[in-house]
């Protein structure tokens, strides 16, 4: 049986069909947090911006940490086609989906010691860390059905389909968005409300598609699941170490833009406000330009499963190209609607002003941090884990250091030329690591 028909030659135009989907599924992601921080920025308090900062900041530090549970499920899944082994896709897909919902639960019970945590970390007012926990209470709910649709996701994108990928993102997104501003603005409800959308969306998306997928499943695969032999030990000693590496390198790199918001609190409250809000754009540029990195992790872990070197150089080079002239495109549609865009993020007329000075890095970064975004998607694609983790630790090592004192000399400038240097670093020490994949076709 045969679901995806695959061509001889991976043009730019193969990938960039694949990434379609993706493009307009990525604009509702980072709508999400834009919509949060906008709902927050026109409350007249600088205090919600800031609380919002933090706590989404924290909460994706956790979520994001788990991000294996859909890389991991991606380029096994996808690797699995490769070889036209059907049934074993299915069992990835189980074995993810019981560690998400343990792993959800997990993380349901930790409330305390991440609030004690950010009492200890971030210098902020009283009001502020009220605001903080209200969220936090909240939010932890939707752990396991987060968790869980980061399995099917990534089940999608290493079956190449991204069409269901994106929509099921797509739904969750737009969920999200309506709930929380009928919360905030018809309930009142402030930084509760975005919180609680966010966990009614998550369970509403989870219930949906999982029911999708146990028809897909039977469909086109002519298999029903079945959680007999799901943990086989060669097998799941396998995807151990692979979710185990990916984890490491995820909580690294959460745990980097944490460190921005951290030192961005630390210059002042105010910077740590207007730094929530410049985020926005580069949180939306790498769901825009995951997309090219998203379509690129399923065909070259098919590639490796088929061992067709050919197609896989194909795929990396073509895919490189797309995602920085992209990233060329977007810094240039920032430079356009800069001072639109911060215009409907707050209303704050001081934080719009000092926004301003920032503009060249929000312009900058974009096409940068293409290369290490497509770099992902390609070692994700092919199970190089290990590699992935060690850059990681080189690139945040560094980062972490120099951000240091770059921050001391030149205040929130040196924050941000830190954060572009990061982003070159994890291109420059992935590179480094890639003649490692040439070596297993």
């Amino acid at each position: 049986m045969t679901i995806n028909r695959y061509p001889a030659k991976i043009t730019k135009g193969y990938i960039f069909k694949l990434s379609i989907p993706i493009f307009f599924s990525s604009l509702a992601i980072p709508m999400v947090g834009i919509v949060d921080t906008g709902l927050m920025g026109h409350l007249g308090n600088s205090k919600y911006l800031a609380a919002t900062g933090i706590a989404t900041s924290f909460i994706s530090m956790i979520f994001w940490s788990f991000g294996f549970l859909r890389m991991g499920t991606t380029g096994l899944v996808s690797q699995s086609l490769g070889k036209g082994d059907y049934r074993e896709i299915v069992m990835i897909t189980i074995r993810n989906l019981t560690l998400a919902l343990i792993f959800g639960l997990i993380i349901f019970f930790l409330k305390f010691p991440i609030l004690l945590i950010i009492n200890k970390f971030f210098s902020v007012s009283v009001e502020t860390h009220f605001l903080i926990s209200n969220y936090i209470s909240v939010r932890l709910f939707s752990a396991p059905a987060e968790l869980s649709i980061y399995v099917l996701i990534g089940l999608f994108l290493g079956l190449q389909k991204t069409k269901i990928s994106s929509f099921m993102i797509t739904i969750f997104s737009l969920l999200n968005i309506f709930l929380s501003i009928f919360f905030v603005k018809n309930l009142d409800l402030n930084i509760y409300g975005v919180a609680l959308g966010t966990v009614i969306a998550s369970y509403i998306t989870l219930i949906i598609f999982l029911l999708f997928t146990y028809y897909y499943v039977k469909e086109k695969f002519n298999i029903i699941p079945r959680f007999k032999k799901i943990f086989e030990k060669k097998k799941t000693l396998r995807l151990f170490n692979i979710n185990f590496d990916i984890f490491i390198r995820t909580v690294l790199i959460t745990f980097a833009f944490l460190w921005f918001t951290y030192l961005s609190s630390e210059i002042s409250e105010d910077n740590l406000a207007i730094n929530s809000i410049l985020l926005q754009f580069i949180i939306f540029s790498s769901f825009f330009l995951d997309a090219y990195a998203f379509s690129t992790e399923g065909v070259v872990g098919f590639a490796l499963g088929r061992k067709i070197k050919k197609s896989f150089l194909q795929t990396v080079n073509n895919a490189f190209q797309l995602s920085f002239f992209t990233g060329l495109i977007i810094s240039f549609l920032f430079l356009i609607f800069f001072k639109d865009i911060i215009y409907l993020l707050t209303d704050l007329e001081y934080l719009r002003f000092l926004s301003y000075k920032y503009i060249f890095w929000i312009i900058l970064i974009p096409p940068i941090a293409s290369l290490c975004y497509q770099f992902d998607g390609v070692f994700i694609g092919t199970s190089q884990t290990k590699e992935m983790r060690n850059a990681m630790i080189i690139s945040v090592t560094i980062y972490i250091f120099i951000s240091h004192f770059l921050v001391q000399e030149f205040n929130n400038h040196g924050l941000w030329f830190s954060l572009l240097v990061f982003m070159f670093l994890r291109s420059l020490t992935l590179s480094f690591y890639f003649p490692n994949i040439l070596k297993k076709f």
